[in-house]
């Protein structure tokens, strides 16, 4: 692995995607790059590895990939968000709003005991939605959040922000402009 590998490098931009006006940044090809990938990983483990924590939770979908292999090296549990009505078990839900819709998270009712430290992990932060719902799910289940990371912030939208404000330490590895 070179040290002058950039993360942003390996992310394509798809616009008007999944609708006009959206500069979508599709992180698939960062996945499917061993090297970038392994730069990703060991990235997010330094920017967490002074902090201490019983879970790692993923955003459904492409947060269960981070969030799968930083629990591994991490040595604690994985905890998947899941979309609204993909968990099999007892639930609780938080709708949210995104840049381009509105959509329902869930997790487990049993998905950690009260008390546990969580880190919630995503390839990107936008507006917010999706992460403030998922912290919003596990502070019900009386978990302590430890942080918030994110491969990619797209910082104009704000979302970073709107999480910290709510007392949140947020990182991410790389940002971009625009929406």
């Amino acid at each position: 692995m070179t040290d002058d590998l950039n993360l942003r490098d390996y992310i394509r931009t798809v616009p008007d995607f999944p609708k006009p006006g959206i500069m979508f940044r599709d992180v698939t090809t960062l996945f499917s790059s061993p090297t970038a990938m392994r730069r990703m990983i060991n990235e997010f483990q330094d920017q967490w590895k002074d902090l201490s924590f019983d879970y790692i939770a993923g955003i459904d979908a492409r947060g269960f990939i981070i969030g799968g292999a930083l629990a591994m090296h991490h040595a604690v549990g994985f905890i998947p968000v899941r979309k609204k009505g993909k968990l099999p078990c007892k639930t609780i839900t938080e709708d949210y709003e995104l840049e381009y819709g509105t959509a329902t998270l869930e997790l487990h009712r049993d998905a950690v005991a009260a008390g546990s430290r969580v880190l919630i992990v995503d390839d990107l932060i936008a507006t917010g939605g999706s992460a403030l719902a998922a912290i919003n799910l596990f502070r019900r289940l009386d978990s302590e959040i430890v942080g918030c990371g994110f491969l990619v912030d797209l910082s104009d939208l704000g979302g970073a922000v709107r999480i910290a404000e709510q007392g949140v330490t947020v990182r991410s590895l790389c940002s971009f402009e625009g929406h």
